[in-house]
């Protein structure tokens, strides 16, 4: 993830402008979470894309989160990995026994 938030960081350090603000990339996290949304009700859901509609993947809306996600958490020095690890170390404790595990 250090990685990941390093390119990141690199890209948008050859800009004057840099990051956007925090409100304007929580705007735009919103904006591309709907464009997700959409794809994977065109895929899952009940509404089909109609025949003029460009094909976008899954994939392509996931990564461009992940940019955004990315972008947000450099502006505010956040380190993801270690987020992550105190997410999974909260599931690992809090919730160890909330849901049934598969028997081995």
């Amino acid at each position: 993830m250090r990685d990941l938030q390093s390119e990141v960081d690199e890209y948008i350090s050859q800009f004057k402008e840099g990051y956007f603000s925090p409100l304007a990339m929580l705007a735009r996290m919103t904006e591309e979470l709907g464009e997700l949304a959409r794809e994977v009700n065109h895929q899952y859901g009940e509404k089909p894309k109609k025949s003029s509609e460009k094909e976008k993947a899954i994939e392509e809306e996931m990564g461009d989160m992940l940019f955004v996600l990315i972008c947000l958490a450099n502006s505010l020095h956040i380190d993801l990995e270690k987020a992550h690890d105190r997410v999974m170390d909260k599931f690992n404790t809090r919730d160890k026994d909330r849901w049934t595990r598969i028997k081995e």
